[in-house]
């Protein structure tokens, strides 16, 4: 089974809002379908499940968010919806039980940049809590990469791996998935998945070659029970199965390859796979 633990998929109004921020400050999205075309794509193109992460920029959005994904998740069941708050909202912690507990989510979605949060900011014990009740990942953009101006804030400045190992020494039960390898600390992240048994990985744009650091791909070598297969889809500025094609090119063993490809997606989010081999994709995808 492959699984992309990395999609984003929002509301029309709030997805184009979102591109017209890349547009600005970071890249053009080649990808400028509806949500339920852009799945189409991703399934046309081999992906059996694909991890939907929303995420909220401001106190306020998240059940809104969460009602969209949960909805969008009940007409296409391909979808593995994750929920989103914004820590330290009112009732963030009732929020995230209803969502990872009654209401059905896998996961839950921060991103420290948007957010300006740092992961070992008071206002994410909740966060954190949630996680530990629930045994469910959270999956925190808190890499110090890529640290964009147009977020308003010093992003290296709350961002990192020494402030997720801070969080997670106190929050120990607690469930991390950092996007991108840890970008640009991919070194220190890998260390730490040995200090962490909690912390994991994912492949998100870092392995594209897209960004001049690049980390060394023998870590999914050396981890590959930790590391998990992400793209960022739609949100990209070349074709979405540029990273898949990479680690198809790697030659792993194929117990390794399954394992990074969906298995630990799999185990995380709680998604009930088939025993079988994982499928080579059908097609590649176009703007």
């Amino acid at each position: 089974m492959l699984i992309d633990a990395h999609v984003h998929l929002f509301p029309a109004r709030l997805a184009q809002a979102i591109r017209d921020w890349f547009d600005r400050h970071a890249w053009s999205i080649i990808y400028r379908q509806t949500a339920e075309e852009a799945l189409s794509l991703l399934l046309r193109g081999g992906v059996d499940r694909a991890v939907v992460l929303p995420y909220s920029h401001k106190p306020g959005m998240a059940e809104a968010l969460n009602a969209f994904t949960a909805a969008l998740a009940a007409d296409h069941p391909e979808i593995v919806p994750c929920c989103t708050v914004f820590p330290g909202e009112a009732n963030d912690e009732a929020i995230l039980d209803a969502a990872l507990g009654s209401q059905g989510f896998h996961g839950v979605k921060i991103h420290c940049h948007v957010m300006k949060i740092a992961p070992d900011d008071p206002r994410m014990d909740a966060v954190w809590r949630a996680s530990a009740r629930h045994s469910k990942p959270v999956v925190i953009h808190a890499g110090m990469e890529p640290a964009n101006p147009g977020y308003g804030t010093d992003v290296r400045a709350l961002s990192g791996a020494e402030r997720v190992r801070r969080a997670l020494t106190c929050h120990p039960s607690a469930i991390a998935i950092v996007p991108h390898l840890g970008a640009a600390e991919f070194t220190r992240f890998e260390a730490l998945l040995e200090e962490l048994p909690n912390l994991y990985l994912d492949t998100t744009m870092a392995i594209s070659g897209y960004f001049a650091e690049v980390p060394d791909l023998d870590m999914l070598r050396r981890h590959p029970q930790r590391i998990l297969y992400g793209t960022d889809f739609p949100n990209l500025p070349y074709e979405w199965d540029r990273e898949l094609r990479i680690i198809r090119s790697l030659e792993l063993p194929e117990r390794e390859a399954a394992l990074i490809l969906g298995e630990n997606a799999a185990r995380l989010f709680q998604i009930p796979i088939p025993s079988k081999a994982v499928r080579q994709p059908q097609g590649r995808g176009s703007a």
